[in-house]
């Protein structure tokens, strides 16, 4: 994935620059739901911070770019 295409995919929310979880497992080539279960089996080698659920009203914004 090129520079100009991952800048693409990040957004700023709640303050923090954030990718979509389907747009990182598509950077390391693996489902969305292996990077999830990843995640949740490392949780203590992340900060409190890497992750979060979205609102509905976060996620709507983030729509168009599906």
């Amino acid at each position: 994935m090129q520079l100009a295409t991952i800048q693409t995919k990040i957004f700023e929310i709640r303050g923090q620059k954030v990718m979509l979880d389907f747009d990182l497992a598509g950077l390391y080539e693996v489902e969305t739901r292996v990077l999830n279960q990843a995640v949740k089996r490392n949780i203590k080698r992340f900060p409190d911070d890497f992750m979060f659920r979205l609102s509905s009203d976060e996620w709507r914004p983030c729509d168009h770019n599906l």
